[in-house]
């Protein structure tokens, strides 16, 4: 080969380093490109046909090898449709190719890139800093669910979003085995139950007594600062009775009886002092109050009043508390009939006789919304019926304003039962349907009420509703707000109303030969034959969102490549030089 081989090897060897320092300076020119995946150079020796005791070194030729699978760093930023890849996948992008008719022309082509800085553009579409536009897939806004298997463009719609009608309610919660609503009374008997009766004008009884545990008193005296409650109709009036002294005014709850005056500083008299004002109380005409032979204390309904009785008792003088048994009523309406509805006059008692069980906005067809307020009430247990369940019942307020004979709560079409150990025995469906939901004039229509496994009856020291779950899948109409890009790489819009509706999903893509990818302007790359085919990937597997990609660059170790560059270009400079010293020497040997 001689001075000439070696005079072409250099020249070789600079042309390599000089594509080598072109490779440097693209990768710290785009040190904060978004994205970029910088370009590393192998140097092949080209080694001429030789035999083996007359080899050498031969040429150089410069090549370019893709770091596409190197991730540069990923930072959080503000922009909420910005994306970057925690993956080895690729954005699917297209560039638009021109305007027909005011509306974006594409050519149907896919490029890939790892630039996420997508911001929306006048059109409503998602594109680049490169001008490059997302595809993904479209989301049926009804289920949720992907819809169609070629990527496309994405489009946002920044038009209303329309009502849903409410058609279903997940609720679980868990009915204290004991509930304290206001009737409750801890030493009367199924105090806590919702009597049928008591809501049946219809409704007849046999007489109902509450009787003294204990000798009413030793002497009147003995009940100076005692006081005795007497519930009618789940309506509660206390008896205070006082020795002398300033008499308190009275109210619509509470009378204060003054017993060291007549007629009433005997226990006969006390008796029917109580009695006298019983018997002018709502649903208590004709009830007694009066004494035994063994000076027990007896509170009498008539029979046929219809009207429940409990009466309960609290010592305030330092003597014995006294307790009342109350012998319950026979009924000709059995306990746990369902009362279907609640007036307005019946509303007080109701509430007494039942515990909230949250509230609810369910929307009309229109959007139209209505609160749904569910009260519990317990109807029924072993303990007040022979052979009885633990049974409720499930009631919502149809008609908040109602009056008078109105109805103002409706009863849900079902019966709850549940087992001694807490869980649900009936229905064992899972689900009830409410039929023809109306609440304050509003139709709602059906709507199935879902709780599966998540009604219980566990005790509760407190006696109230514990509801954990209670939502709906309805709303009313919005106005667009703002789009976002979660982790899933779903495009979630968000409206007024504070609905958020996934409306695409970004579709990413992976290549078994990754560094084999073609480059192109603007951050993205083409499919090669070498790369092979797209896999396209649906579920945003390594999506980020509000983040972006910086550049795989390393400028130290650009700076180190270009020191070595300079030396080795400034080595092959010295043999030029050289091998043309030789050859003038080659020359003169002529003359």
């Amino acid at each position: 080969m001689g001075i000439y081989g070696a005079l072409s090897s250099a020249v070789t060897g600079l042309r390599a380093q000089a594509h080598a320092l072109e490779n440097i300076s693209g990768n710290i020119a785009n040190s904060q490109t978004t994205g970029y995946k910088r370009i590393e150079t192998d140097f092949l020796d080209l080694i001429p046909d030789a035999p083996i005791s007359r080899q050498v070194p031969g040429a150089v030729l410069a090549q370019s090898r893709g770091t596409n699978d190197v991730q540069g760093d990923i930072k959080t930023v503000s922009n909420e449709t910005f994306i970057a890849l925690n993956s080895n996948g690729f954005f699917v992008v297209e560039p638009k190719v021109g305007q027909s008719d005011g509306n974006a022309v594409f050519a149907g082509t896919n490029f890939y890139t790892r630039r996420g800085d997508f911001e929306i553009d006048k059109d409503g579409m998602l594109v680049n800093g490169a001008g490059y536009y997302l595809k993904g897939l479209p989301i049926d806004p009804g289920t949720g669910n992907i819809s169609g298997s070629v990527p496309e463009v994405i489009k946002l719609s920044n038009s209303f979003l329309p009502a849903r009608q409410t058609n279903s309610i997940n609720y679980q919660a868990n009915l204290p085995q004991m509930p304290k609503t206001s009737a409750y009374r801890a030493n009367v008997p199924n105090s806590e139950l919702l009597h049928a009766a008591d809501y049946d004008p219809a409704a007849t009884f046999t007489s109902a007594n509450s009787i003294s545990s204990a000798p009413w008193a030793a002497a009147i005296t003995d009940l100076d600062g005692d006081s005795v409650r007497i519930d009618v109709g789940g309506t509660p009036f206390t008896y205070h009775f006082q020795d002398g002294g300033t008499i308190p005014a009275n109210n619509a709850a509470n009378m204060y009886i003054d017993i060291s005056v007549a007629p009433t500083n005997t226990l006969a008299g006390l008796a029917a002092a109580i009695e006298t004002h019983m018997q002018g109380r709502t649903g208590a005409g004709g009830s007694t109050v009066a004494l035994d032979g063994s000076d027990h204390l007896v509170v009498t309904m008539p029979t046929g009043s219809g009207v429940s009785l409990a009466v309960s008792a609290t010592d305030g003088g330092g003597g014995t508390a006294l307790g009342f048994t109350t012998t319950q009523p026979v009924s000709s309406v059995p306990q746990g009939t369902p009362v279907n509805s609640i007036t307005a006059d019946q509303n007080v008692k109701f509430e007494s006789n039942s515990i909230y069980g949250g509230a609810i906005t369910v929307y009309a067809e229109n959007g139209a919304p209505a609160a749904v307020t569910l009260r519990w009430a317990k109807v029924d247990s072993p303990q007040a019926t022979s052979g009885g369940a633990d049974t409720w019942h499930l009631y919502y307020m149809s008609n908040s304003n109602a009056a008078g004979a109105e109805t103002k709560w409706t009863r849900v079409n079902e019966t709850f039962q549940f087992a001694a150990n807490g869980s649900l025995a009936l229905p064992s469906t899972g689900a009830t349907t409410l039929t023809g939901l109306n609440v304050n004039g509003v139709a709602i229509g059906d709507v199935e009420m879902r709780y599966d496994n998540g009604m219980s009856q566990f005790a509760d020291v407190n006696g109230t509703a514990n509801v954990s779950v209670i939502n709906q899948n309805g709303y009313g109409a919005g106005e667009f707000v703002s789009v976002a890009i979660n982790d899933n790489g779903r495009v979630v819009a968000t409206y007024s109303n504070g609905e958020r509706i996934d409306m695409a999903q970004v579709v990413t893509a992976e290549f078994n030969a990754i560094n084999k990818l073609k480059r192109l302007d603007g951050g993205v790359f083409a499919a090669t034959s070498e790369s092979g085919e797209a896999l396209l990937d649906i579920a945003g597997s390594g999506i980020i969102g509000g983040a972006l990609e910086a550049s795989n660059t390393d400028i130290s170790d650009e700076f180190t490549k270009l020191i070595v560059t300079q030396q080795a270009y400034a080595a092959g400079t010295r043999i030029v030089s050289t091998a043309d010293e030789m050859l003038q020497e080659a020359l003169n040997m002529v003359r």
